[in-house]
């Protein structure tokens, strides 16, 4: 089920982004949670790929995935050897796809919610940060996926472990159904992904409500809302920790985003409506 906490202080963020659990396997403390951030608490879970292309995502999904690895093979001539792998390099630049994106870190998620073209409407919108428990979600799986995990000790799959277990898009859509899905690591194929800790569920065909199937079939999932009150406070707060703009999109880009934020002045003058 999803559980929503409403935070309106600094007290509570801190809370939130010290979540962890004790592991008894290596006497470590160790956290499960995935975490991702969006700027309106009113936005729901989905995937770039139904936002794009709809009612008709099923029979275009093929086209878009097949399309970008023949044109994306003068820049990676192995990604036509994993559909994983196109989906997570296709989604890493903007592809529209099933995949759900997620960070370890609940500092980045922080950011991703505390970000926005118009840094006006930081102070005009609650943000929220969505938490998942990947053990709880993996208990969904069917057995031969927890076995491959369980076999490598590990929470998540990397592209090698998946294929091992499913190698195409049908099959996994029949495996999973309406009742999983998987979390994967992609792979670092740049800063960008290094930096933001990523990884990514992928959503199967059979799941058409994300949020729906989060209430029903998981534990632990977590929905914070955080005033629009604290936004700019916890803003500042990143920028001390050193979480902006620069480190999520390594290079000038992120520079230039960086430093435009810094200088932003808050109120007075023209604003979008």
């Amino acid at each position: 089920m999803i559980e929503t906490v409403y935070i309106d202080t600094i007290d509570g963020i801190m809370k939130m982004i010290s979540e962890q659990k004790f592991n008894e396997d290596i006497g470590r403390l160790r956290s499960p949670y995935l975490y991702r951030g969006m700027p309106d608490a009113k936005y729901r879970l989905t995937t770039s790929l139904r936002l794009n292309c709809k009612h008709l995502h099923k029979e275009l999904e093929p086209s878009v995935l097949r399309n970008f690895s023949k044109y994306a093979c003068i820049e990676d001539p192995t990604i036509s050897n994993s559909v994983w792998k196109q989906m997570m390099i296709g989604q890493h630049h903007g592809l529209p796809t099933r995949l759900l994106d997620w960070t370890y870190s609940p500092l980045i998620a922080l950011h991703f919610a505390n970000t926005e073209t118009n840094f006006d409407k930081l102070e005009k919108r609650d943000c929220v940060i969505w938490r998942l428990d990947m053990q709880a979600a993996n208990e969904n799986l069917p057995s031969r996926y927890r076995d491959a995990l369980r076999k490598r000790r590990s929470f998540v799959f990397s592209v090698d472990a998946l294929t091992s277990v499913v190698d195409s898009i049908e099959q996994y859509d029949i495996d999973m159904g309406s009742e999983a899905f998987v979390n994967i690591e992609p792979p670092s194929v740049d800063q960008r992904i290094i930096n933001q800790y990523s990884f990514f569920s992928i959503i199967p065909s059979g799941i058409e409500d994300i949020e729906d199937f989060l209430e029903k079939h998981t534990r632990h999932t977590m929905r914070y809302v955080i005033s629009k009150d604290i936004r700019w406070d916890t803003r500042d707060m990143l920028d001390q920790f050193n979480i902006s703009e620069r480190i999520m999109y390594p290079g000038l880009d992120g520079l230039s985003r960086s430093l435009a934020r810094h200088y932003f002045v808050r109120g007075g003058g023209m604003t979008e409506k």
